[in-house]
C-alpha cells in the first residue's frame, strides 16, 4: 500500500475505534457508560487484530485466526458500517460525511488489496 493509503487506513481505523468508545458512553446515564466506552472499542479491536487473513500486505502477514479474504472484507466493511451508524445515531452528521468518504476512498485506492482478499 502507498503511504498516503496507509496513513488514510490509520485515521479511519483509529476514528472507528473512538466512534465505538463515544457510542458507548453515550449508551447510558449510569456509570455502566464507562464499561461500554471501554468494551466497545475492545471489542472492535479484538475483531481487527485477531480474525485476518495470512500474508495481508496491509498488515504484518501474521494472524491469530487465520479468515478467508472475503470474511475478512466482509469485516472491515461490517465495522466501518457500524461506525457510520453510531456517527448518524449521535447526530455528528458531518463527522459522518467525512468519515464515509474517507473510508470510500480509502477502499477506491485499495482496490488491488480488495481484489486480493477476493481471491484469498
Amino acid at each position: 500500500m502507498n503511504p498516503f493509503n496507509s496513513a488514510l487506513r490509520l485515521v479511519i481505523e483509529v476514528a472507528a475505534v473512538l466512534t465505538f468508545g463515544i457510542w458507548g458512553y453515550h449508551l447510558s446515564d449510569t456509570w455502566i457508560r464507562f464499561i461500554w466506552a471501554i468494551l466497545l472499542p475492545l471489542g472492535f479491536a479484538l475483531l481487527w487484530g485477531v480474525f485476518a487473513v495470512r500474508d495481508d500486505p496491509s498488515r504484518s502477514g501474521k494472524t491469530v485466526v487465520q479468515t478467508p479474504g472475503w470474511i475478512r472484507l466482509i469485516l472491515e466493511v461490517a465495522l466501518f458500517i457500524a461506525a457510520a451508524w453510531m456517527l448518524y445515531d449521535l447526530g455528528y452528521t458531518i463527522l459522518l460525511w467525512i468519515f464515509a468518504v474517507a473510508v470510500f476512498i480509502h477502499h477506491l485506492i485499495s482496490y488491488n488489496r480488495i481484489n486480493w482478499l477476493i481471491r484469498q
